[in-house]
């Protein structure tokens, strides 16, 4: 049996923060306001919880969240997927790997590509253009300054645009900072 690089799984794990969540109950008017721009309509997560004691971050950092992982047009919304799983197995992420691993395997209706990125990392055997865009983020996330014009050159040849660099640049990004953020608010509980 193949031995796995990382100890990731789609399996999302229950984050514990070391901070109480805000209760709702408790909430005052411009911490509901900032809430309701939360992608979530059925719960809100512990995690946005814990940001709302910050409501003015909170107020950035939420749109800011949805116009990059979600905007139209770019790259599309499993390739950003990966860009966050590049970044979050690179930062350790244990808790955002799972979540965006499972997005996109959602978005996909396959577990191919993220069983083998989880198993092989860099080294993964997938279609060129996913190869390309893991890679990139990967690299990105390590140190931004060792991404070069050579990986640039990668995405073009695999058929990104300027636009969906871009975007790849950002998602991968936006996850650099997010999972250092979840790091030092709470952990993923382990079974």
């Amino acid at each position: 049996m193949k031995k796995t690089v990382h100890e990731f799984t789609t399996k999302i794990p229950e984050w514990k923060p070391y901070v109480a969540p805000l209760d709702l109950s408790q909430a005052t008017p411009e911490q509901l306001e900032a809430l309701k721009v939360t992608p979530s309509n059925t719960k809100v997560s512990d995690y946005v919880l814990v940001l709302a004691h910050d409501v003015e971050t909170l107020q950035h950092r939420t749109p800011l969240f949805n116009g990059i992982m979600y905007n139209r047009g770019g790259l599309s919304r499993a390739e950003r997927e990966i860009g966050a799983v590049a970044a979050s197995i690179v930062n350790r992420c244990v808790y955002c790997a799972a979540v965006h691993a499972s997005r996109y395997n959602q978005l996909t209706k396959s577990e191919t590509v993220v069983d083998a990125l989880f198993a092989d990392g860099m080294d993964a055997q997938i279609e060129p253009r996913l190869k390309a865009i893991f890679n990139f983020a990967f690299k990105l996330s390590q140190c931004p300054s060792e991404a070069n014009d050579k990986d640039m050159q990668a995405l073009v040849d695999a058929g990104l645009s300027k636009e969906e660099i871009l975007d790849l640049i950002l998602s991968s990004s936006l996850f650099g900072w997010a999972n250092r953020l979840m790091h030092t608010l709470g952990e993923p509980l382990s079974d």
